[in-house]
């Protein structure tokens, strides 16, 4: 009799585990789908260029961010992030920190605003979560082809030079992460770019990328690659610069995000597009 309850009662607790356990993954590709959408949202058209989004999660959710705003007076401001964490927790302050950022990008006139506004709306919870976002903020100007960013503790994107043919960092402006100093202020800087010039905004996912041997993918490769496709579009740039990595990581599953946003100057035609890929293979 004892052995018959203890049976029957092992078999209500793995139904009971079964159950809870296609609730959480239901829940989970929910969550999924939702970022996918937030990722994805309806884009605008400017003249002056190209811009293209796309973001790779480690897991099947991710704490990677950006996204595109366009303001009244023409410009798009752009932002790119990375919040500290893995998986669910950071996906749900990623979901915190792109509400910080279009209630911000509707009030404040420049990069460097932005980021001040969202370290004020954002600071309190990231303190109590014990996290922090790093991001590059940046405002692109099709009228006068003028990029202007602001920076908190995020990698400086990347400038290709079309007629000098050489890839580099735009000039250093230091920011303290979101999240790091209360009352932080932000400091604006401005480059001119010319026909054909590109810009590219990454997270570390792409040069932290690991091979078998655990050597990391690293700057310098990412700017050869960078080099090599330079002439292709905003979207086949992308799809290079993946390749590259997965070429390099032999496929093997990585431990971090890998998102990026492909800036390209054209005099004659503009779209801005975004894309969301699935989980690299």
């Amino acid at each position: 009799m004892y052995k018959d309850k203890l049976t029957y009662s092992r078999q209500l607790d793995q139904e009971e585990l079964s159950s809870m356990d296609k609730t959480l993954k239901r829940e989970i590709n929910l969550a999924r789908n939702i970022q996918s959408q937030l990722l994805n949202g309806k884009t605008p058209v400017f003249q002056g260029g190209k811009v293209s989004g796309a973001s790779i999660p480690a897991r099947l959710i991710g704490g990677d961010y950006y996204d595109f705003y366009p303001l009244v007076n023409g410009k798009l401001r752009i932002v790119i992030g990375d919040v500290m964490g893995k998986g669910i927790p950071a996906a749900m302050l990623m979901i915190l920190t792109r509400g910080a950022f279009r209630s911000a990008a509707e009030t404040t006139k420049s990069p460097a605003e932005t980021l001040m506004s969202m370290n004020q709306a954002l600071y309190s919870d990231l303190r109590i979560l014990k996290s922090f976002v790093t991001l590059l903020c940046a405002d692109w100007d099709p009228a006068s082809s003028v990029l202007t960013y602001a920076n908190a503790g995020h990698h400086l994107p990347l400038f290709i030079q079309a007629k000098q043919e050489k890839v580099e960092e735009v000039p250093k402006v230091k920011g303290i992460m979101i999240g790091g100093l209360p009352n932080q202020q932000y400091t604006n800087k401005s480059i001119q770019l010319s026909n054909q010039d590109t810009v590219f905004f990454y997270t570390d996912g792409i040069i932290e990328a690991l091979n078998e041997d655990k050597e990391q993918y690293r700057l310098e490769r990412l700017i050869q690659t960078l080099l090599l496709h330079k002439e292709k579009g905003v979207e086949e740039i992308q799809t290079s610069v993946l390749a590259s990595v997965e070429a390099f990581t032999n496929g093997l599953a990585q431990r971090d995000d890998i998102t990026m946003v492909v800036l390209k100057i054209n005099d004659q035609q503009v779209e801005i597009t975004s894309l969301n890929s699935p989980l690299m293979k």
